[in-house]
């Protein structure tokens, strides 16, 4: 157990401690600051919780099954917060959070993930046509999410402020992103009957396990997988709601904007687990599943959980949630997206390029931390 909670998968367990603590200190009314920090690192353990129960029910379930939970799940403790966010209201920062996640795993866990697994290595090489297809998918999905920002700026009132908390839009743009919202919903579930039926040996790569994992520790049942599943989900739901109930407090006791603890600070702590996994399986020279990881978790946050979002926008919170982005925002999907479309058209990287990348994603976080 030792040995496994110091591995490259199980350290986020340590952080468990983090989850009672959090609610001792919501119940206490402890300082906004406090819960948000506590809170937002007791989400690191109950995602990768639930992202390990999904991998084990994923092995029991073949190959179909398997993707499909795996591609369902991906993102799940993204979308719960987001879910939690927009009852209370806080449309950018739902909006911010999604657009983080699309910066997070283009930028600094792919560029991570090439820096360190190109360390000692000339070159690290990967499956140049499987993630020039999940670029693709994103380059679609931002064509079609920056449109109703386009339009909001040609006929509309102008794109939101980076420290704007929910604006009400005309119902002309709301069904506007309803429509584009189906519509790559739709192409969603395209692209897993490519990759999960008719192409799924491209996107398969092989993940060795490590450790005690190699030596034979028994996999979970499938009725240990769906309990830890129901917990992992339950955990996040009570964390959600504690880190988000004190977002708008903490972001003034901090001197941060909501818009910056969104973007960088939510998106990052929803999907720690997993992008440590990245990282880690680059540093085994596993580049296929590290890009697979990164650039496949941004297509899904951008044909399904944004969409998801904005469809379910319409009957939670007061009004519905439109694709309506700031500035930062459209420019910081517009770069990420031509940036991934570029490193992952050559199949190989270098360590060179992964800084390249931090570099960038660096840069975009300074300017949302002065917007």
């Amino acid at each position: 157990m030792r040995r496994y909670l110091l591995s490259g998968e199980g350290w986020p367990y340590l952080l468990v401690p983090f989850i009672p603590l959090a609610i001792v200190l919501d119940v206490a009314n402890a300082t906004a600051t406090a819960i948000f920090i506590v809170s937002a690192i007791g989400v690191i353990p109950t995602a990768a919780l639930m992202g390990k129960a999904t991998e084990e029910l994923a092995a029991r379930s073949g190959p179909g099954i398997g993707g499909l939970l795996n591609v369902t799940f991906g993102n799940a403790p993204e979308i719960i917060i987001a879910v939690f966010a927009l009852a209370e209201g806080l449309q950018e920062v739902v909006k911010a959070s999604l657009v983080g996640s699309i910066l997070g795993n283009t930028l600094l866990v792919l560029g991570a993930a090439a820096f360190v697994g190109g360390l000692g290595r000339d070159r690290q090489y990967f499956n140049r046509t499987a993630a020039s297809v999940q670029s693709a998918m994103l380059l679609l999905a931002t064509a079609a999410l920056v449109m109703p920002a386009v339009y909001e700026m040609s006929v509309g009132r102008g794109l939101p402020a980076p420290t704007a908390v929910h604006i009400d839009y005309d119902p002309t743009v709301e069904h506007l992103s309803l429509a584009v919202a189906i519509i790559l919903m739709l192409t969603y579930v395209a692209g897993l009957i490519f990759s999960l039926k008719t192409h799924r040996d491209l996107f398969n790569p092989p993940h060795e396990k490590e450790g005690e994992e190699e030596g034979g520790r028994a996999p979970w049942s499938v009725r240990r997988s769906v309990v830890m599943l129901a917990i992992a989900g339950v955990a996040v739901g009570v964390m959600s709601e504690i880190l988000v109930g004190s977002i708008s407090e903490a972001a003034k006791g901090i001197g941060l904007s909501e818009f910056f603890i969104g973007v960088i600070v939510v998106a990052i702590v929803g999907n720690a687990a997993e992008h440590w996994v990245a990282v880690f399986v680059a540093h085994k020279n596993q580049m296929d599943l590290a890009v697979n990881i990164a650039v496949g978790s941004a297509a899904q946050v951008a044909l399904f959980a944004i969409p998801l979002l904005v469809l379910l926008s319409f009957v939670i919170g007061d009004f519905p949630m439109p694709l309506v982005f700031n500035g930062f925002e459209l420019a910081g999907i517009i770069l990420a997206v031509i940036i991934a479309i570029q490193v992952t058209n050559e199949g190989e990287t270098t360590w060179f390029e992964g800084l390249e990348l931090l570099a960038v994603y660096v840069i975009l976080a300074l300017a949302f931390g002065f917007a």
